[in-house]
């Protein structure tokens, strides 16, 4: 890339601040640029970005909830999009980004293989893009790596796949805020049963992952089995922002299995909560050869989300226009990095 990547960044919460965090740390590469950055919040709008990262400096970018107007001046090469998890909630956002000419990188879980659940806003969505010349894709740590596209990639030097399996451990206890809540630490059973009540508890974008393998071995699921439940603390864990004791709820353990000729075929086990001693990221390929991988410790889901999201900048941008998935693109691998005098030196 000749010029550096111009970058809007579309939603300022916990995840937008973070991304912005480095962006602004990648502009030293010389291959990205922030120019503007897009929140409804009142307590954000006007402010320069630097002043709502609390580092003291001023970036020169300020917070606008003109997003039509801002990405018709700007005309960015991208938006990194980090508004909500729900499609659904946010369509109008991606298509507004496409009428302006604008590539986007989205967090929306939901947006990571969606035709499923949202057929007939995908297809709008499709043709928005399309019909602007841009590229909209959902991606992530997970879904949209650890649990899919990881698992697809392993598969890449079998001659034959019978099965895939997934498994997901995650310290909660080390993640953020939101994150602790949203896997419900330290509330009661009652609590969590009636959270998942609502359809709306628990690890967003299972489903999406399970379709999303299914669909790149070109499988075609017979059932899906899907569920959620708690895990229960057995000790007293204290966290940053949350007390779990005994008894209480420290996180959930969401499962969901795909069928194909009367057997589970893929399942993907994730297991989210506070105070998980052995964290790993695991991929079982049945197959031939058998793949076995695992990355003990876990990929740290905080920072692997913010970096997946601009390491899939250039993929989108050399992408053809239309609505895609992080198993249409290339591999993700890593962009604008400064190796060291060192790292270069034996290269």
């Amino acid at each position: 890339m000749d010029n550096p990547v111009r970058v809007v960044q579309y939603g300022v919460g916990p995840i937008g601040l973070a991304t912005l965090r480095h962006v602004l740390r990648k502009e030293e590469t010389g291959l990205v640029k922030l120019v503007g950055a897009i929140d409804v919040d009142p307590a954000k709008v006007g402010k320069d970005v630097g002043e709502l990262l609390g580092d003291g400096r001023s970036t020169g970018v300020v917070v606008s909830d003109d997003a039509r107007g801002l990405l018709a001046d700007l005309k960015p090469d991208v938006v990194l999009h980090t508004t909500s998890s729900f499609l659904g909630s946010m369509s109008d956002q991606l298509i507004l980004c496409a009428e302006a000419g604008c590539n986007v990188v989205s967090s929306t879980e939901e947006l990571s293989f969606p035709y499923d659940r949202h057929p007939d806003l995908s297809q709008t969505i499709h043709e928005a893009a399309l019909s602007n010349g841009v590229t909209i894709v959902g991606t992530g740590v997970n879904p949209g790596y650890a649990m899919d596209s990881l698992a697809l990639m392993a598969t890449g030097v079998c001659a034959d796949v019978t099965e895939i399996h997934v498994q997901r451990i995650v310290d909660a206890g080390l993640r953020r805020r939101p994150l602790q809540a949203k896997v419900g630490a330290g509330i009661t059973s009652e609590e969590f049963a009636a959270r998942k009540a609502t359809g709306k508890f628990g690890h967003i974008g299972l489903h999406e992952s399970l379709l999303m393998v299914a669909s790149g071995l070109g499988w075609v699921l017979e059932a899906v089995d899907e569920s959620l439940e708690p895990v229960i603390s057995d000790r007293r864990v204290v966290t940053d922002h949350f007390t779990v004791e005994p008894g209480s709820v420290a996180g959930i353990h969401h499962s969901i299995r795909g069928t194909v000729r009367g057997k589970d075929r893929i399942t993907l086990s994730l297991q989210m909560y506070v105070g998980a001693q052995e964290p790993v990221d695991a991929v079982q390929v049945v197959g031939d050869p058998p793949i076995n991988m695992r990355v003990d410790g876990g990929i740290f889901g905080d920072t692997a989300t913010l970096a997946t999201l601009i390491n899939t900048i250039p993929l989108a941008l050399t992408s053809e226009a239309g609505l895609k998935t992080s198993k249409d693109l290339p591999p993700v691998r890593a962009f604008a990095t400064s190796p060291t005098a060192a790292q270069m030196s034996t290269a």
